[in-house]
């Protein structure tokens, strides 16, 4: 790995993993009971379910490899446009063509427009045969994907609402096709996506022990991630270059499924019930 790589790497675990912290914040918003006895319920469930996931992904690591990147694009693009939903009162705007152009850019764009790079990180983590074989399968989503951006194009002229997240979105693009695939996908993760959903969570605790108690849950959970992708490297030194990659993305797929049936589905199912 180069210089660049092993930095991109370090940016996604200390800068964005962290933004998970507040999804105790985020149960506690939609009903989750308070309590030692819930507190201690909700972190073991959490734990369990990602325990679940990286086992499942070691069984059958091309089906985890291909799931991942499939509900990764759900959970960046429904992050990319959450405040356009809000915003429009969730039905009046045109919200599939966004979703899909913004979930791409991860799924899509960065295997696609770099595949010599990303061919051996999907080595790394389902094989020669299996990243072969994803790389070519979404090489063939790269064109309907394309124009179904300009189609978003052309929306975002009709509704100016969506002119913010396509700047974004175009901006983003730009970067994957200059950049290696790891720093693009670290620029993105820690600097639109982590950014934007800590933003969007603190500036709805309005309570101010709620805050001090999600700031020091965030904390924790911090040290706790970097602590233990320290004790993986030192433990698994000798098989570098694959163990930060393996840890990384690995570990990224098993805390993104209860993140994401957290915030974009318990959490956004209500605020949409919310809407007038």
């Amino acid at each position: 790995m180069t210089s660049w790589d092993i930095a991109a790497i370090a940016a996604i675990v200390l800068l964005g993993v962290p933004h998970g912290g507040l999804d105790g914040a985020v149960a506690r918003r939609i009903g989750w009971p308070k309590g030692l006895g819930a507190w201690l319920g909700f972190h073991l469930g959490y734990i369990a379910l990602a325990a679940l996931v990286v086992w499942l992904w070691l069984q059958w690591p091309v089906s985890g490899l291909a799931i991942f990147l499939f509900i990764s694009a759900l959970h960046f693009g429904r992050s990319d446009i959450a405040l356009v939903q809000i915003e429009s009162g969730h039905r009046s705007y045109p919200q599939w063509l966004a979703l899909i152009a913004h979930g791409g850019l991860v799924s899509i764009a960065i295997p696609s427009l770099q595949p010599a790079a990303v061919k051996p990180l999907f080595a790394v983590l389902a094989g020669d045969v299996g990243a072969a074989m994803l790389i070519e399968t979404i090489g063939a989503l790269l064109s309907p994907w394309l124009l179904l951006v300009l189609l978003y194009c052309a929306s975002a002229a009709m509704y100016p609402i969506w002119r913010k997240p396509l700047i974004n979105l175009m901006i983003l693009l730009i970067l994957v096709f200059l950049l290696p695939p790891l720093t693009s996908f670290a620029l993105y993760f820690c600097l639109w996506h982590s950014r934007t959903h800590i933003a969007h969570i603190w500036h709805g605790i309005k309570d101010e022990n709620e805050r001090r108690q999600s700031l020091i849950e965030t904390i924790v959970y911090s040290l706790i991630a970097w602590t233990a992708a320290l004790v993986f490297f030192t433990l698994f030194q000798d098989s570098l270059p694959a163990a930060p990659i393996q840890l990384t993305f690995i570990g990224l797929a098993a805390l993104t499924v209860p993140h994401m049936l957290l915030v974009d589905i318990a959490d956004k199912s209500k605020q949409l019930r919310l809407l007038p």
